[in-house]
């Protein structure tokens, strides 16, 4: 699994390439879990290059979410797929991330 990283001033973009499932997913969140540890994190996770993701992904995806949330931030999300999207709403747990269409608005939203 690919993962990019970019930065916008104190924010990193992390986005993996490829559907979210399995081992992929697996992988994916223990990297993302690692990166909550950090006290200074300011991160947005972007969506727009995962066509699909599974149990494994959308339970690591909360699990970051408690980290970051024991801090006070909340897990921030761009550019979800619409199956993405579903799988948030189907499952009721939108509400537990905030999604931003643009990668300006959710590195904005840090201000």
């Amino acid at each position: 699994m690919k993962i990019d990283h970019q930065t916008f001033g104190t924010v990193e973009v992390c986005t993996p390439v490829g559907a979210l499932v399995d081992e992929d997913a697996e992988r994916f969140v223990a990297h993302l879990l690692e990166r909550s540890e950090r006290a200074d994190l300011r991160f947005v996770l972007g969506m727009e290059e995962v066509p699909y993701m599974d149990s494994v992904a959308l339970e690591g995806f909360l699990s970051v979410a408690d980290t970051l949330q024991s801090r006070g931030v909340r897990l921030k999300l761009i550019g979800v797929t619409s199956t993405c999207r579903e799988i948030f709403e189907i499952t009721g747990l939108s509400n537990r991330f905030q999604f931003f269409e643009s990668v300006e608005d959710a590195v904005r939203s840090f201000l």
